[in-house]
């Protein structure tokens, strides 16, 4: 491993009125983070974006990996909400998938296998049977390019791209890829997914943010969040977590958040917790709320937008008390949540879901956001 090289600081700075916006870039993490190391030696960048309402976030070229982020409580009081890992070597071995771009399939590709033209492909299998966000190396642990950028109203953000070469992880096409994160006055991180190919190949791509609205570091498991998801149906799935093809109603089982209820009330008869994809009542590709999410002690409240078909919901189940996190902060199960809007899983492989493809000459987007109040 190559040690990155400390100090190389740019300030871009906006004025508001008397509201100041700040996005910094770094060469490496601060000095709070024990490693600025990166494997294969390549050096990454951390982007550190900020508004007047004091909302601070820290976007790494590394997995464009949302490794920070600070939101007001209702007494104006920041807290870092989103888990962690303190290095990139962290990031890169020990990582559920914190804060990072998954891609170039975010969740399940049955077997590990699809067809396209009658062809057919195999993929990386990294989650027994199957091919789980974009395979061993995807697109969480590549160096993605990023640069800065301040907008007309002064709002900030980061650019960043990477192109995933021809039958990278099995997936056919050079696929170049762009992520913008913009931080806006009113306290929206704003996401944009953009990608081209130069072969029919199928895409989806999302956020995988694990949040806890109490805090990262409160020692609060998230049963007692309130959420409602969009959603009045679901798609089943397979001992393996593959959908079956079926769309079933929701109904007031426990899996249903078609109205607002903490996360725990019904978590003891879901087996294993929940990590379901909810099927969102807006059909028509227009950006629109997909989920609400309420910690009633903080007043913080999460709302997350998209124009995609479903949102895969996840109460951390796999979290283990030993993983040591940002700041030596220990996140022990159910410590975290994540909403994650996206087409279905191995929607490749079901007629009937929405499609994945994206040909040569077409654009491949999806626009969704985290915004918070109090």
């Amino acid at each position: 491993m190559q040690k990155l090289l400390m100090g190389c600081l740019v300030t871009l700075v906006a004025l508001t009125g008397c509201e100041q916006k700040k996005v910094t870039m770094i060469a490496s993490f601060d000095t709070a983070l024990p490693l600025g190391e990166v494997t294969k030696g390549e050096p990454v960048k951390q982007f550190e974006l900020t508004n007047g309402n004091g909302m601070k976030a820290v976007i790494l070229e590394y997995g464009g990996i949302l490794h920070e982020l600070h939101v007001p409580d209702k007494d104006g009081n920041l807290a870092d909400v989103v888990l962690g890992c303190s290095s990139i070597e962290s990031y890169d071995t020990d990582s559920p998938y914190f804060g990072a771009i998954t891609g170039r399939y975010a969740n399940r590709i049955a077997n590990g296998k699809f067809s396209l033209d009658g062809k057919e492909y195999s993929l990386a299998i990294n989650n027994d049977p199957n091919s789980l966000h974009g395979g061993v190396v995807g697109y969480n642990r590549k160096v993605w390019k990023g640069e800065s950028f301040t907008n007309d109203d002064k709002s900030v953000g980061v650019k960043l791209t990477y192109t995933s070469a021809d039958m990278e992880e099995g997936f056919p096409g050079a696929l170049t890829n762009t992520v913008t994160y913009t931080l806006t006055h009113d306290n929206t991180l704003d996401i944009v997914f953009e990608a081209t190919t130069d072969k029919t190949t199928v895409i989806n791509l999302t956020h995988h943010a694990y949040f806890n609205l109490a805090g990262h570091d409160s020692g609060k498991d998230v049963l007692g969040h309130e959420l409602q998801i969009e959603a009045a149906k679901y798609t089943p799935f397979d001992s393996t977590l593959i959908p079956t093809g079926a769309i079933d109603e929701l109904d007031g089982s426990p899996l249903d958040f078609s109205t607002s209820k903490t996360i725990g009330k019904d978590i003891a008869d879901v087996e294993g917790g929940y990590d379901h994809n909810y099927v969102l009542d807006n059909q028509s590709g227009n950006y629109a709320l997909a989920a609400r999410v309420v910690e009633p002690e903080s007043g913080r409240i999460l709302e997350v937008h998209s124009d995609q078909p479903g949102i895969q919901f996840y109460t951390g189940n796999g979290l283990d008390a030993s993983f040591v996190g940002k700041g030596g902060i220990k996140y022990a199960t159910q410590q975290g949540f994540c909403l994650e809007p996206q087409k279905h899983p191995d929607t490749p492989n079901h007629d009937n879901f929405p499609t994945a493809v994206l040909k040569p000459g077409e654009t491949y987007r999806h626009h969704m956001a985290f915004a918070f109040s109090n």
